[in-house]
């Protein structure tokens, strides 16, 4: 049992850590900076090359953009949408989506969930439905800790805290299904898996989606359950376009109670009638 099928690809992991090693150890061998080794090491050049890359893959948005574009393109031609657009906040990422209903999602759009960034999300009036997808491409992250780390330590902080609902997250990337992250979902019916679909330049399994509570626990009602699929028409897309199934869903819900003069609260995952992953009751700390 665990908070989200995926797990992390230890055989990758572990060449990423030699190749790592062999990197500190080899790189003053690299490019015609004209250093011998020991001033190569003590110039600052390999690690400011390795800060400059870093921070390129971080800051990048252009490939996240690009899949999340051919995803709601996708969704829109199968009529699964009525339409989408970038919202005017450009520097948030997010997208307003036009439900076929016609009331408004709207995605806000994150990296890997254990960072800082997570905390940041603001539910806008005009939302129907709001919904934050990640999208974590580092191939050497934890899917694991990554999602607990999302749903309980930061996002459910920040909603009882706040006061600022979510109706579900969506943890999807194209990284998912590839020989650097397979998918548990159809790595057993093979790169041919009818699971499978085309987007673009793309080719990706289904999401995996969690649906939260429609309503925020408070000391008067301290027990806030998952919404259910059909409630959340945006989640209720990405499963239908994308050939999820029923016990592939994740429910997360919150337990509110007093401690002494504080707030304790308790997050709990629920996948196909079983519960996942559940937290003890904790303080509610923003991070």
């Amino acid at each position: 049992m665990s908070v989200t099928p995926c797990d992390q690809n230890k055989a990758l992991t572990a060449k990423i850590e030699a190749f790592a090693e062999v990197l500190k150890t080899e790189a003053h061998k690299l490019g015609k900076h004209g250093l011998d080794e020991k001033d190569f090491y003590n110039s600052g050049l390999f690690r400011g090359a390795v800060e400059r890359v870093r921070g390129q893959f971080s800051a990048t948005m252009r490939s996240k953009r690009e899949f999340v574009q051919h995803v709601l393109n996708h969704m829109e031609d199968g009529k699964f949408i009525a339409g989408w657009e970038k919202t005017e906040d450009a520097n948030r990422n997010d997208y307003l989506v036009n439900l076929a209903s016609g009331k408004i999602a709207i995605i806000d759009l994150k990296g890997c969930l254990d960072g800082n960034n997570t905390n940041i999300f603001e539910r806008p009036a005009i939302a129907d439905e709001f919904v934050i997808w990640s999208i974590c491409t580092n191939p050497g992250a934890d899917p694991r800790r990554n999602a607990w780390s999302g749903i309980h330590t930061r996002l459910s902080a920040e909603i009882l805290s706040r006061n600022q609902r979510v109706d579900g997250l969506v943890v999807w990337d194209m990284m998912c299904g590839t020989i650097g992250r397979p998918c548990p979902k159809v790595v057993n019916e093979g790169p041919s898996s009818s699971r499978m679909t085309e987007v673009g330049p793309f080719r990706t399994p289904p999401p995996c989606i969690y649906l939260f509570p429609a309503s925020i626990p408070t000391q008067d009602a301290p027990s806030a359950r998952a919404q259910a699929l059909s409630s959340v028409e945006l989640l209720g897309a990405f499963s239908s376009c994308f050939f999820g199934r029923a016990e592939e869903l994740s429910y997360v819900d919150f337990d509110l109670s007093s401690r002494g003069s504080g707030v304790v609260r308790k997050t709990t995952v629920r996948r196909a009638g079983v519960i996942q992953r559940e937290s003890k009751m904790v303080a509610i700390r923003r991070v």
